[in-house]
Formats: structure tokens, C-alpha cells, sequence
């Protein structure tokens, strides 16, 4: 798996955060960053774009972190990994940048995830993501990480 965020984590106690689920995940996540881009809003988004499509794999499934994308459970999410994974298409997650993905991002995305209708900052919500992906690992593996919904 891949995800593809734009801007460096550079606070160490949020790479730790990051680091601590990225040991646990099998199939590992690949992380690349891309610098922030610069000049117009239109124009910070057609560059950030145009480096997201580069990195992500041609095969690849994108997933497009967005607003405007499908809410999910957290059940819901690991069976819609499971089932994404089962295509034999790799997930490429993507996080744009402070302006927002560009349209050509969102055409190429095979999927689109919210995290809520709430703003949240890009560094949180790589951190969200991360953990969230995990915890599907381990809904899927009936791993007792995930406990909402269980009896006691």
C-alpha cells in the first residue's frame, strides 16, 4: 500500500504516532511526501496534482482523501479494504495539500474517504488514516485492537 501526502511531518511527536502504526501494518504502507506547492491557489493545485499522479503507481487503486468523499464505519472500512485488496489493485491513498486536490486527482480516484464533515488539519488526518488502516488489519484479522461493538 501507498500513501501520498503532500507537506512533511516534521513535529516529532506526530511521526512517532505515524511510526507506531506503520510497524503493525501488513502489507506495509509506503509513505511519500511532496513539497507544498507554490504560487496561486490554481496553480499550487495543478502542481500538487500533477506530482500525486506521478507517484501514484499506474495500477494502483487511488483512494482520495476528500471532503466531499464517502464516510465510512470503521467495520465498514476494514471489509471495504478487504474487498479493495481482493482486486488485486494496490491502494494509493492520497492527501492533497492546504488548497485541496485538483479535479484531475479526483477523476483518477478509483475511491474517495472522509473523515467527517469537520476540518482537520493535513498532519491529523495522515495520522487518522495511518491508525484507521490498522485498525481494519485488524477487524479482518479479529484482532481484539478493535473493540466498539463487541460483547463484553
Amino acid at each position: 500500500m501507498r500513501l501520498v501526502a503532500v507537506g512533511r511531518m516534521k513535529d516529532k511527536s506526530e511521526r512517532a504516532l505515524v511510526e507506531r502504526y506503520l510497524k503493525r501494518l501488513r502489507p506495509a504502507l509506503d509513505i511519500v511526501e511532496l513539497p507544498d506547492g507554490r504560487g496561486s491557489a490554481d496553480e499550487i493545485k495543478r502542481r500538487e496534482a500533477q506530482a500525486i499522479l506521478a507517484a501514484c503507481p499506474a495500477q494502483s487503486l487511488v483512494v482520495a482523501l476528500d471532503e466531499g468523499g464517502r464516510t465510512y464505519s470503521s467495520v465498514a472500512f476494514a471489509t471495504t479494504m478487504q474487498t479493495w485488496q481482493a482486486t488485486g489493485r494496490t491502494p494509493c491513498f492520497v492527501i492533497g495539500g492546504a488548497e485541496g486536490l485538483d479535479a484531475s486527482v479526483l477523476q483518477r480516484a478509483g475511491a474517495t474517504l472522509s473523515f467527517g464533515t469537520l476540518t482537520w488539519p493535513h498532519m491529523l488526518v495522515r495520522i487518522m488514516l495511518v491508525e484507521q488502516i490498522y485498525r481494519a488489519q485488524a477487524i479482518a484479522a479479529g484482532h481484539p485492537y478493535h473493540r466498539a461493538g463487541r460483547p463484553d
